[in-house]
Parts: C-alpha cells; structure tokens; sequence
C-alpha cells in the first residue's frame, strides 16, 4: 500500500502518513527500522505495510518492502 508522509522526526525516528483517501496513520520506530531508510521528508511517497491497523514496515515507493 503506498502513503505520503505528513511528519517525520528523525530524532524519535517516528510520524505519521496520509493514506490516498486522506486517513493519517501513524508509525512507530519499530515500523521505521524495519527498512534501510535513515530519513523521511513530509510530502515523500512511501510504501507501508499495515497489519492490524498499524504501520509494521515503511520504505521509499521505489524500494521493495522488506520481508
């Protein structure tokens, strides 16, 4: 599933996304590092993964999801 990232703080390495339909979702740490990401910018296109409503793994949109 692909989002848009509304914030991001590199501090906590944790934000939030806008879905397509505009339903803001945060993720944690754990969702962060689960991919090779070591920054997001608000406005950047991602794929998340989502199990159980919440954010398990978040990557750039040209990177895969990672297992």
């Amino acid at each position: 599933m692909q989002a848009t990232v509304r914030i991001f703080d590199p501090e906590s390495r944790s934000g939030s996304v806008f879905l397509d339909d505009g339903t803001e979702i945060p993720f944690g740490t754990d969702a962060f590092d689960a991919g090779p990401l070591r920054l997001l910018r608000a406005g950047q296109r991602v794929n998340i993964r989502v199990e159980d409503d919440t954010i398990t793994a978040i990557t750039l949109s040209t990177f895969p999801l990672p297992e």
